[in-house]
């Protein structure tokens, strides 16, 4: 018996340890002070500033660090979310997807900025913004449930997020909302490398339906839920159009 809860706990470590880190460090941050938190904030941060300076820690020290308010309203969400990633791939291959997600993203969203300031696209006190967070962790494991869903519904999946990122995107994103796209692009094309996913079960079921809804939250923060629904649906409608005529076509 208490094998068998050990087994399951230890197929979940990534998820289980990346959740204690970061409530941890969440716990710790409640008891500073204003100026001490905006301290860590400034210094985890991956802005032009840190990674100007060299100090290239901060592409995953970041992810430790979160500012989205008290942690029992979005931890849960995410041990959903990445515990299904986990269940589905395996640790090591979560492992990959999430730090490809994570780091990749802040690094084209980096290359983004510096372009943009010499084009005088946006102010130079972006160099200094604050970037931390668990978001783009969050959006490189939903990404990387694509690979996993099951090849019938897949085309629907990839829809439905394909359709919404564009609505985030289209309704005047600032740098945050580009890098969580660009985080569920390198989740969705990381996780197309992995080959098949472990067998479905019911817990694997249950926390990505969970998992999906909370990135769901993340992806369309700061823009209008209901609406960016709807287009995720019609995305979903046109990726099911496109997948019958290759079927008809195979069968044929």
């Amino acid at each position: 018996m208490s094998s068998g809860w050990l087994a399951r706990v230890w197929s979940l470590r990534v998820t289980l340890g990346y959740a204690l880190l970061v409530g941890a460090v969440s716990w710790a941050m409640v008891q500073m002070t204003p100026g001490v938190q905006a301290a860590v904030i400034r210094h985890a941060s991956t802005n032009l500033h840190n990674l100007g300076h060299g100090r290239i820690g901060t592409l995953l020290g970041s992810a430790f660090v979160a500012d989205a308010g008290p942690v029992y309203l979005w931890l849960p969400g995410l041990m959903c979310l990445l515990a299904a990633v986990e269940l589905a791939w395996g640790s090591l291959r979560a492992v990959i997807s999430i730090v490809a997600g994570h780091v990749g993203a802040s690094l084209i969203v980096a290359a983004g900025l510096v372009a943009a300031l010499r084009w005088g696209w946006v102010a130079p006190a972006v160099v200094h913004a604050s970037d931390v967070g668990i978001s783009y962790v969050a959006m490189a494991a939903l990404g990387a449930l694509t690979a996993a869903v099951p090849r019938r519904w897949r085309a629907a999946w990839t829809g439905w997020w394909v359709a919404a990122a564009i609505m985030v995107v289209a309704s005047g994103p600032d740098f945050t909302d580009v890098g969580h796209v660009v985080a569920l692009t390198l989740g969705m094309a990381v996780s197309a490398r992995f080959g098949h996913s472990r067998p479905w079960t019911v817990p694997r079921v249950v926390v990505s339906v969970l998992g999906a809804a909370f990135g769901f939250m993340v992806l369309t923060e700061g823009a209008a839920m209901p609406f960016t629904a709807a287009w995720g649906v019609l995305g979903a409608v046109a990726g099911l159009g496109l997948l019958r005529p290759r079927a008809r076509s195979v069968s044929g």
